[in-house]
């Protein structure tokens, strides 16, 4: 009876160890198209750390308020914003005419194709505003 409980359990471990990877999958939500390689996805990925997911950061209320694309004082919002005006940005960071603290020094590994493809890639994603959670709600929660 052991012997019959061991082998069900492995028969069942091997069914769900192959079968559940394959529902696993999610399918890749981005814009890039075919001909777009794999070096834009990595630097368009390389700018989630600050400005969020495909471009999404979090910023304070009286920008999206304003839905500004100019955040002061945080990471600018990069989902939606016009591809001129992320290419000027980018370069001006590139070129030094545009202060920053340490976009210049991501800027200036960049080629103008590369920076175009990322104006593209952010131009198509779909803005969702995001603010910080406060502390009093986070206290609220836990009272």
């Amino acid at each position: 009876m052991k012997q019959f409980q061991v082998i069900c359990f492995l028969v069942l471990s091997l069914i769900t160890s192959v079968c559940l990877p394959v529902q696993g999958f999610a399918t890749e939500v981005s814009t890039f198209s075919d001909e777009q390689n794999t070096h834009i996805r990595s630097l368009a990925a390389s700018c989630a750390a600050c400005h969020g997911t495909f471009g999404n950061s979090v910023v304070n209320n009286q920008n999206i308020a304003s839905r500004s694309t100019e955040s002061k004082g945080a990471n600018a919002v990069l989902a939606g914003m016009a591809v001129t005006e992320l290419t000027e940005k980018l370069l001006g960071f590139r070129d030094g005419s545009r202060k920053a603290t340490v976009m210049h020094r991501h800027a200036k590994g960049l080629t103008i194709d590369e920076i175009n493809q990322l104006a593209a890639h952010f131009s198509k994603q779909q803005r969702i505003d995001k603010s910080p959670i406060k502390s009093e709600i986070l206290k609220a929660d836990h009272e």
